[in-house]
């Protein structure tokens, strides 16, 4: 069984869209979402540089837009599941035929704007802890005031607060981390701090009509498969202010009989973690249109795969 996965913030590189755009009818898809959500998708994805394309109103528009561009290059594909991590979640509610690809990049866009005038109100931002245990790190984070924003499994939790309260953090990591790294994000996402956006967001949902999945939709509130359209974009809405539970996800992957992972544009990070939580599940991560071919391939071999079982 195939699940499609989509990354979130953080996952951006300058110039990552550039190799994408080259592909047939690419670049005039891009400049009609950039047309329809008034930001110049392809301007930040292949000229722009790291400070610019960290902006949060920025950021999540262009890895949506990214996401279904290259998941589109791979033609008609019909996964067992869909999921993504905080701002991929839009990108997945695509996939699972929840939006369509202009209400997505409406709605991503208006969250990104969102999210970025609450992180302006205070300084804040995200850093991951590399190693340690989960619990011990967990009751660390609290001791400093701090929210574990992504419990992402394979021993991975990224911190979310206050400057300050991060820098306290590094100078004073839980036992057993090995590393607290910064992320290039520009607000504690998925904590209280995101409580205004939330509202913003809900207004903007009102005018949404979603539709019930078609694949198994697996949400990072709590690693559940939601039935509903209508449940999807509550969700979607929420989410923004709660902790995203990647471990949770994973866990219902396996429970659904994930036999491959494929992680869309910008690729890396969720079959870095697949990898070291979901053993015996083979992994790829689209990150140029050269991986086109290897991903066809593994799509073909879990479809091969659910045959046979059906078969059997």
């Amino acid at each position: 069984m195939l699940v499609l996965v989509a990354p979130g913030q953080g996952a951006q590189t300058p110039g990552f869209l550039t190799p994408w755009l080259e592909l047939p009818g690419a670049a005039d898809r891009v400049a009609a979402w950039s047309d329809a959500i008034g930001l110049d998708l392809a301007h930040y994805g292949t000229k722009a540089d790291a400070d610019a394309i960290r902006d949060t109103s920025v950021a999540q528009p262009l890895l949506v837009a990214a996401g279904l561009l290259s998941a589109a290059a791979l033609g008609d594909v019909v996964p067992g599941a869909v999921a993504g991590h905080s701002v991929g979640e839009i990108t997945a509610a695509v996939f699972a035929g929840v939006l369509d690809d202009t209400a997505a990049l409406a709605l991503v866009r208006k969250r990104g704007l969102a999210m970025a005038e609450a992180a302006a109100v205070t300084a804040t931002g995200m850093s991951a802890l590399l190693g340690g245990d989960p619990e011990v790190s967990v009751a660390h984070l609290e001791k400093l005031g701090l929210t574990p924003a992504n419990v992402n499994g394979a021993g991975q939790i990224v911190a979310a607060g206050t400057l300050e309260q991060l820098a306290a953090l590094e100078a004073d990591p839980p036992e057993g981390v090995r590393r607290v790294v910064a992320l290039k994000v520009a607000g504690a996402f998925h904590t209280h701090h995101m409580a205004p956006a939330v509202e913003a967001l809900a207004k903007a949902a009102e005018s949404l009509a979603p539709a019930d999945p078609k694949v198994a939709y697996v949400s990072n509130k709590d690693g559940r498969a939601v039935a509903t359209g209508t449940e999807v974009l509550e969700r979607l809405v929420g989410q923004v202010a709660n902790p995203v539970r990647w471990d949770l996800c994973m866990e219902t992957f396996q429970e659904l009989g994930a036999t491959a992972l494929l992680e869309v544009c910008p690729g890396g990070t969720l079959t870095g973690l697949a990898k070291r939580a979901l053993p015996g599940v083979k992994t790829l991560a689209l990150k140029t249109p050269d991986d086109l071919d290897a991903a066809r391939e593994l799509i073909a071999s879990a479809t091969d795969s659910a045959a046979d079982a059906a078969g059997a």
